[in-house]
């Protein structure tokens, strides 16, 4: 690990700073390093008001969309919603679907199948709006590339609304509308919208032709703030006041088949944490497992009862899901070592059997041992098919960019990519895509950083910091839990390993005799060498609570210990 302690903000600012809001150093320097330098820019970010989303008319295409739904609710057409397969996609759907049939009976939903159809938009799915008469299809989290397939489509006399987030290509496909903030046509103010955050800008727009506000479409932000925790987009701007009241939402009134999800969780109040490693997880599942239509009927369910078999069905398809990636990221680490291809700048694994469904979370699982951009392959039909991954600073978009030669489709973003390529281009594509990242990468990229806020003294941490640091939250790319380091800690002298394995360390440290705090480090058990004997030490960390029987205590939970 590296640690890259964040640049400190001026002195002057600083006190100006802690003058306009009364607070202390800490406070003051990591809302600076935010960006926020202002009483009025700090009352934004602590209190999320429904006043700092955007008019959602300021969207490229966004009246064309309307008129075209209004037409469609008028003339009682039948409507198609679809979308991916993923938490996004499938929240989208669930989100602009149980929307449109408070206005219109006839609604319908699409999730193509991920094992049969492939990622985005389908010619089967074309073909089963036409079979069934459906005359506008809304497509959401995907579509903003399907050129061939809306011109498909419009020769059935079938339009298209595209919500999406995705980078477009060159050329928009030839829709009623195309809904994207990152269209260089676009002046929407904010460009970091999930693809279920277009949805809802968008059923925001029909609903003001009701006379209507977003506050009457509070029920819909448990599914937006999933969205935004689940596709990792910046919990800043638009997003952070969306998943402010998500959550609000999550933790009161959540849809049934929310609720139903997080009914065994044993937690007072659900953070986007645990909507990424809680509800995500489930709701991804189904898509990978099984069909993304589960996760849909889970997510318009509108009986608890029903709900919450469908739910018992969910986690069923999530225990299959962590069994299967274990084992495929166990054979994917064997074969890495197999080809002896350790020392690469890229991990490019295929097996023809591995499950398509879980092969983005084992390339996820790679990187924590081999951290460098990271592609699994699987057969996909007589096609290959991989999900690829990145390390945080490098743009794996780009470098599949630079290998579109032996690639026959791909989309994703900076950090996350899909693709397919036909089998004999396979060994040319991997060897290709090691040159590209070599040549590009910066080398430091390829070691695990932790970017340190600001180096505290341990007496600074006390109750009034937490309740502070939580106010920080929602957390999530752009706002980070805020990561401190401590110099010359030493344990008390109980520190021992715990776990399976020992995998994790546990430690009472000290900077000073007269405090003492609790630190658990998961995962760092192989450092319990560097605080033996009372030896002097680092720590990189955020400040925790411990709940344990009733009682709530502060503790320090470890990123990093060196010597």
């Amino acid at each position: 690990m590296r640690w890259t302690l964040k640049p400190k903000p001026e002195p002057s600012a600083v006190e100006d700073l802690k003058k306009a809001l009364q607070v202390d150093d800490i406070v003051a320097t990591l809302l600076l390093q935010r960006g926020i330098n202002t009483y009025e820019a700090a009352k934004t970010f602590f209190r999320p008001s429904f006043s700092d989303l955007h008019d959602p008319f300021l969207m490229k295409d966004m009246e064309k969309a309307v008129v075209r739904i209004e037409k469609a609710i008028a003339d009682g057409e039948n409507i198609m919603v679809y979308g991916d397969y993923d938490v996004d996609g499938t929240t989208s759907v669930a989100l602009m679907s149980s929307y449109l049939k408070t206005r219109i009976d006839s609604v319908a939903t699409y999730i193509p199948d991920r094992y049969d159809e492939g990622y985005g938009v389908s010619y089967k799915g074309i073909d089963f709006a036409d079979d069934n008469d459906f005359s506008l299809i809304i497509a959401l989290d995907c579509g903003v590339k399907a050129i061939d397939k809306v011109d498909y489509a419009k020769e059935k006399g079938i339009d298209f609304i595209i919500c999406d987030h995705h980078r477009p290509g060159e050329n928009l496909p030839n829709a009623v509308a195309v809904l994207d903030p990152k269209r260089d046509d676009c002046d929407y103010p904010f460009k970091e919208l999930c693809g279920c955050g277009v949805g809802f800008k968008l059923i925001t727009a029909l609903a003001s032709n009701q006379g209507q506000t977003v506050e009457d479409l509070v029920e819909y932000l448990d599914l937006v703030a999933t969205a935004i925790g689940a596709d990792i987009v910046p919990i800043i701007g638009e997003n952070r006041a969306l998943a402010y009241f998500g959550l609000q939402v999550i933790n009161t009134e959540p849809r049934p088949g929310m609720k139903a999800i997080i009914a065994e969780v044993k937690k007072d109040e659900l953070t986007i944490t645990d909507v990424v490693f809680i509800i995500a997880p489930r709701i991804n599942a189904a898509g990978r497992m099984k069909h993304g239509n589960h996760a849909v009927t889970l997510l318009t369910e509108t009986d608890f009862n029903l709900a919450a078999e469908y739910a018992v069905d969910i986690d069923q398809f999530n225990t299959d899901r962590r069994e299967t990636d274990k084992r495929i990221t166990e054979e994917a680490l064997i074969q890495i070592e197999e080809n002896n291809e350790q020392e690469g700048f890229t991990t490019v694994v295929y097996r023809e059997d591995w499950h398509k469904g879980v092969i983005g979370i084992v390339a996820s699982r790679l990187t924590e041992t081999y951290y460098r951009p990271t592609l699994v392959f699987t057969k996909s039909g007589d096609k290959f098919a991989a999900s690829a991954r990145s390390v945080k600073g490098f743009d794996v978009y780009n470098a599949l960019e630079a290998c579109s030669e032996h690639i026959e489709q791909f989309g994703g973003h900076k950090y996350a990519a899909g693709l397919t390529l036909l089998p004999e281009n396979y060994d040319a594509f991997k060897a290709k895509f090691e040159s590209v990242v070599k040549e590009t990468i910066d080398p430091k990229l390829l070691i695990p950083e932790i970017r340190v806020d600001l180096e505290i003294e341990l007496g600074q941490i006390n109750d009034k910091l937490m309740r502070i640091l939580k106010q920080f939250a929602p957390f999530g790319p752009g706002n980070m839990s805020p990561t401190f380091m401590t110099q010359g800690m030493k344990d008390t002298g109980y520190g021992k390993c715990v776990g399976e394995d020992d995998k994790h360390i546990r430690f009472t440290a000290t900077q000073s005799f007269s405090d003492k705090i609790v630190c658990i480090g998961f995962g760092l058990g192989n450092k319990i060498d560097i605080i033996k004997n009372k030896r002097p030490f680092n720590i990189a960390y955020s400040v925790d609570e411990n709940h344990w029987n009733g009682n709530v205590s502060l503790q320090l939970k470890l990123k990093d210990i060196k010597e």
